[in-house]
C-alpha cells in the first residue's frame, strides 16, 4: 500500500486543500495518508481530523522530527513525502507509486525514487516574483534533481539508503544526496503544482531559508554527493541566447544576492520559516 507522508504547521490555509486532491479519483486502491502536525498553533488538527486519513501530532516545530513520527505509523511502499500545500491528485500519486514498482513484463532494474515535473503558479505573485521565476524554472539542477518538487516517492529499496531524517533544513537536498541520477525517474506526465509566494518579502524569507538550510547541509557533509550550488554560467549562457530575459535576471540576481546575506544571520526554526510564507515550497 503507498503511504503518503505529510509534515504540517499551521497549515490551516492549504491542507483541506491538498487533502482534498489526495483523496478524490484514481483507481479503488487504497491510500494511506499520515498528517503529522507539529507545533500548531492554528486548527490544521482540526482541519486534517476531518478527512480520512491519520493525524500524528508533535508537541515542537520541526520537519525532520514530523516526518520520522509519521514514518512509525507508515507501513508499506512505495512512500511519498509531500509538502502540505502541493497540488497533487491521487492519480498523479498512483503513477508515481507505479513506475517504482516490480513490472513482471519488464525485467530492468526499477528506478529508486521518482518525483513529478512541477509547475509554479505564479497568478497570485507580484511582478518581480514573476520575474523570479522566470528565470528560475531555468536552472539547470531541474534537469536531474530531486527537489524543488514538493514530492518525492521512494521504494523499499530506496527507502533502506537510511535511517531517521537527519534534522537539517534541507531535506529535499538531504535525499536527493542519496541516489545517483540512474536511480532516479522524472515523470513528465505527472505535475506538482508549486504557489509561488506573493511578495517580494515572502520570497526574500523563502530564499534564505533555503540558502542556509543548504550550507547547512553541504558543511556538514562528508560524503562529497550533496549537490553543490550550481554557479552563474547557466544564467549568463540563457541570457546570451535570450536578450529578453535580461531584466528578469537582474531581478533575479538581485534577490539571490540579498537572500545571501539574509543567510547570513543565522538559522531560524521550522516554525517560524513557515509562519514567514505559508505557501512555500518551491526550490530546495
Amino acid at each position: 500500500m503507498t503511504t503518503v507522508l505529510i509534515a504540517a504547521h499551521n497549515e490551516e490555509a492549504v491542507i483541506g486543500r491538498t487533502l482534498d486532491g489526495l483523496l478524490a479519483g484514481g483507481s479503488p486502491e487504497p491510500l494511506r495518508v499520515i498528517v503529522a502536525a507539529n507545533g500548531c498553533t492554528d486548527n490544521t488538527v482540526s482541519v486534517v481530523g476531518s478527512r480520512p486519513v491519520e493525524v500524528v501530532e508533535v508537541a515542537a516545530a520541526g520537519k525532520a522530527a514530523a516526518l520520522n513520527a509519521a514514518e512509525r505509523r507508515a507501513i508499506g511502499y512505495p512512500r511519498i513525502y509531500l509538502d502540505a500545500d502541493i497540488r497533487l491528485d491521487k492519480c498523479a500519486i498512483e503513477r508515481l507509486s507505479d513506475s517504482l514498482r516490480a513490472n513482471p513484463d519488464d525485467p530492468a532494474p526499477r528506478p529508486l525514487v521518482a518525483v513529478p515535473t512541477r509547475a509554479v503558479d505564479v497568478s497570485r505573485s507580484c511582478r518581480c516574483v514573476r520575474m523570479y521565476y522566470r528565470i528560475h524554472a531555468l536552472h539547470p539542477s531541474y534537469a536531474t534533481a530531486l527537489f524543488g518538487r514538493g514530492a518525492v516517492a521512494i521504494s523499499e529499496a530506496g527507502r533502506a539508503r537510511f535511517a531517521d531524517f537527519p534534522e537539517v533544513i534541507a531535506d529535499d537536498l538531504f535525499l536527493d544526496s542519496l541516489f545517483d541520477t540512474s536511480e532516479a525517474t522524472h515523470l513528465d506526465d505527472v505535475v506538482s503544482v508549486v504557489e509561488a509566494v506573493t511578495s517580494t518579502r515572502l520570497l526574500l524569507r523563502r530564499l534564505a531559508r533555503v540558502r542556509r538550510g543548504n550550507k547547512q547541509l553541504r558543511a556538514a557533509d562528508r560524503t562529497g554527493r550533496v549537490r553543490p550550488a550550481a554557479g552563474t554560467r547557466w544564467l549568463v549562457a540563457a541570457v546570451r541566447a535570450d536578450p529578453v530575459l535580461a531584466p528578469a535576471a537582474a531581478v533575479y540576481v538581485g534577490l539571490t544576492v540579498i537572500a545571501e546575506a539574509r543567510a547570513r544571520w543565522g538559522s531560524r526554526s521550522w516554525g517560524s520559516e513557515r509562519a514567514a510564507s505559508a505557501t512555500e515550497g518551491v526550490i530546495g
